[in-house]
């Protein structure tokens, strides 16, 4: 397994933009699909973005497509969620994850978990 560490989140006015990187340990970063999945208060954790081991490859929840992109450089170890034209509804909890081998989109597909990182949007 890799470990994960989630960091850029923050506080932001709707319409804002802030980008999110994962950072991942381990010499085999590259042979693993990458996902954020984000929890709001009161909610249940839901997939927000994925993205295939090499890069080529990447999946959306609907309510995200056209303002956030999912992105990785697997010679830094590093995935990335680039957020713009945020909402209050993005308000919350956001995990990176990591399931070694094929891009896959359910949580339960996915066996290492970051910390998670708060991003708050105010209106």
């Amino acid at each position: 397994q890799v470990q994960l560490v989630e960091s850029g989140g923050g506080l932001v006015q709707a319409g804002g933009s802030l980008r999110l990187s994962c950072a991942a340990s381990g010499r085999t970063f590259s042979s693993y699909a990458m996902g954020w999945f984000r929890q709001a208060p009161g909610k249940e954790r839901e997939f927000v973005a994925a993205i295939s081991r090499g890069g080529g490859t990447t999946n959306y929840e609907d309510s995200v497509k056209g303002r956030f992109t999912i992105s990785r450089d697997n010679a830094k170890n590093t995935v990335y969620l680039q957020m713009n034209s945020l909402k209050p509804e993005d308000t919350a909890v956001y995990y990176c994850a990591a399931r070694f081998g094929i891009l896959s989109t359910p949580q339960d597909a996915f066996n290492s978990w970051g910390q998670g990182t708060q991003v708050t949007v105010s209106s």
